[in-house]
């Protein structure tokens, strides 16, 4: 079982991923915004993180950002969630420390894959 941190502003976005996570056998820790993303995985130093990126206070590029350059919490992969779905976005998202991308709605079976891959040590290949 390993610790999940969901960072999403959206109560049924939020809950929709928990339940995924649950179902997995995982342990849900959350918060609401990219600062307090970046305060949580700080403080509980979660085995996966799936970041929202459209947030208040700090957006998930930028948490992202935080997260993957801070020593303490560098090794923790980041998986960014949102409806952006443009390449740039992808790219730009990529390049802020996050090991994957996947565009909302999320597809289940393929946030459970990449899970699934990510807390195996595996390195999705995200083309």
């Amino acid at each position: 079982m390993a610790r999940v941190l969901i960072v999403d502003d959206s109560p049924s976005q939020l809950m929709g991923m928990k339940k995924i996570m649950e179902k997995l056998g995982h342990e849900v820790i959350s918060a609401e915004d990219g600062a307090q993303g970046v305060e949580v995985a700080k403080r509980e130093l979660p085995d996966l993180i799936l970041m929202d990126v459209v947030m208040p206070n700090l957006n998930g590029f930028q948490a992202t950002r935080s997260i993957s350059k801070e020593p303490a919490t560098a090794h923790i992969p980041i998986v960014l969630v949102t409806t952006k779905d443009q390449v740039t976005d992808k790219v730009w998202g990529l390049r802020q420390g996050a090991k994957a991308y996947l565009t909302k709605p999320v597809n289940e079976a393929a946030l459970t894959s990449l899970v699934r891959d990510l807390l195996a040590g595996v390195t999705p290949d995200q083309g």
